[in-house]
């Protein structure tokens, strides 16, 4: 992008993180309530297919979204993409690529950050989107929306930042400079556990850089991905820029095969992560460029508890990273590896602690466990706990759980053996695993046997044993008396490593770097015989 300034446009001011509702105060509970009421009379929702800058969606099969925790109220309708959609929709991309890709910098942060205020003026809404179209809890929710606004105010300081000329080394006679241009048209296929946070995130960080966009929101949650577009409607980004194209698994997979795509913008499955790497690697007729794949892919992150660990802290802490959202988070914690002079005492607390968890609809303030997102889920989670108890010891489950909607009663499990499948598998779900270890040194030994290197965390009051497991682990987030959910953009950027995916951290300082090229000049500046 130009590095021009924009006349009459003012830097932003520095970035400062979105502040989360204050929920205990009366009137912003009134507030959210009165937003669920007014979304409920407005359902379902009618989400257009947006091709360039036109709206399509009369006389083709639909797309429905429903409430998972009561799977008969239907939330969003949404006309499904075609592949010929798709190929309409990567031409329209290019086309208005070719101006965006002009746009000052000063200006698209502008669109950004405006987007960023009209999410502000709506986040009850969107919060209320959330809730009822991927049931997040109102503080789940609430924190979707504000990484959301976070992305956009992050990444557009980003992009004026990165339209700056890099310093490279000068010599007399000959003047050298890099600049970053675009990419050209990016896909962005993206879930439904963060359905407006992560959506937002990838799509800004293409439109920051001057790339155009096609959206491929996931199914379970077309209704947020409209909301999202209306925000960049509103914020001015010019029609033709953002395509969002609801639909299946087909219509990412065809995006992804479609030569006029540059790079790919994926956050899901593992096994979806790879068959888009190994579809992107093969050249089509008339592709001039290698695709590049920008891929978080899930994990199995494990909590050491060390000897000297404080359990008032540690308890707490896993039990939020592990069944907060139902376990149905990347970054939730799945495996508790406890050091065996503390572990007996660790697991009673945890067992008292997930036995009193509150399981109930996602609008209830006191609910802590909603339901999964589908009956899908709460098939393999159904299976997932019948496996523990043939394999194991079932320690402590939670109940009652609601017998509408796709609840699964969170479930803590202990003395698997080491072979189990469920120590290495990603469940995505609430079932945490406890095993004993002989020592910290033995614990990042299993954590370094895994394929998976997301998030990991720690329970110690030693320095030299924080030294030593961010030493010998291979986590891209490694958490430390904390919980291990909750990444803060500009604060913690996110992301893993091994097979939890490849490229920088989102919310971080070398995102944007995915999205763009480098382009060198050189010039000889002696010019013999001219006139300087």
């Amino acid at each position: 992008m130009s590095a021009a300034p924009e006349p009459g446009i003012a830097p932003p001011p520095p970035f400062r993180n979105e502040p989360p509702l204050e929920l205990r105060r009366a009137p912003v509970r009134a507030g959210l309530a009165a937003a669920l009421e007014q979304l409920d009379r407005r359902l379902p929702i009618e989400v257009p297919l947006l091709l360039g800058g036109d709206r399509a969606g009369a006389d083709r099969a639909e797309l429905h979204s429903t409430d998972p925790g009561e799977p008969d109220r239907l939330v969003a309708r949404a006309p499904i993409a075609t592949v010929a959609d798709v190929r309409d929709a990567v031409a329209a991309a290019a086309q208005a690529g070719r101006t965006w890709s002009r746009v000052d910098a000063g200006l698209c942060a502008g669109i950004l950050r405006s987007a960023a205020a009209w999410m502000r003026q709506h986040r009850l809404e969107l919060a209320a989107l959330a809730l009822r179209e991927c049931a997040k809890p109102w503080p789940e929710a609430d924190a979707d929306v504000c990484e959301a606004i976070d992305f956009l105010e992050y990444y557009a300081r980003g992009a004026v930042a990165l339209s700056e000329p890099r310093h490279l080394h000068q010599v007399p006679g000959e003047r050298n400079e890099m600049r970053y241009v675009a990419r050209g048209v990016c896909a962005v296929i993206s879930p439904w556990n963060f359905p407006i946070a992560i959506a937002t995130g990838m799509t800004a960080a293409a439109l920051a850089t001057g790339n155009a966009v096609v959206l491929k929101p996931a199914e379970q949650s077309p209704g947020c991905a409209a909301m999202i577009a209306q925000a960049l409607a509103a914020g001015g980004l010019p029609d033709g820029v953002l395509s969002v194209l609801p639909g299946a698994g087909e219509v990412g997979a065809a995006l992804v095969r479609d030569p006029g795509v540059q790079t790919i913008a994926f956050t899901g499955s593992q096994q979806v992560g790879l068959d888009i790497v190994a579809a992107a690697a093969q050249l089509a007729p008339g592709q001039t460029h290698i695709k590049r794949v920008v891929a978080e892919l899930g994990g199995k992150n494990c909590v050491i508890v060390a000897a000297d660990a404080d359990l008032d802290e540690a308890v707490p802490a896993i039990v939020a990273s592990a069944f907060v959202y139902a376990g149905q988070k990347c970054s939730a914690a799945a495996r508790v590896l406890a050091h065996e002079a503390i572990a007996d005492a660790l697991l009673a607390r945890l067992a008292g602690a997930v036995s009193v968890l509150a399981v109930g609809q996602a609008a209830d303030l006191a609910t802590q466990v909603p339901p999964l997102i589908e009956a899908a889920a709460q098939d393999r989670l159904r299976s997932s706990g019948e496996q523990a108890e043939r394999e194991g010891r079932v320690v402590a489950v939670a109940g009652p759980v609601p017998d509408r909607g796709w609840f699964a009663a969170p479930t803590l499990v202990a003395d698997l053996p080491a072979g189990s499948e469920l120590l290495s598998r990603e469940l995505f779900g609430p079932l945490l695993t406890v095993e004993r270890v002989p020592s910290v040194e033995h614990a990042c030994d299993l954590i370094d046997a895994l394929p998976f290197a997301l998030t990991g965390g720690l329970f110690a009051r030693d320095p030299g044993t924080v030294r030593y497991v961010r030493d010998h682990t291979p986590v891209g987030n490694l958490y430390v008396n904390r919980t291990i959910t909750g990444a803060i953009v500009g604060r913690q950027p996110f992301g893993g490593n091994r097979l939890s995916g490849n490229g920088t951290k989102a919310g971080g300082p070398d995102y944007l770097l995915q999205f763009v090229e480098p382009r060198v000049l050189t010039e000889n500046t002696m010019r013999h015989g001219l006139a300087i």
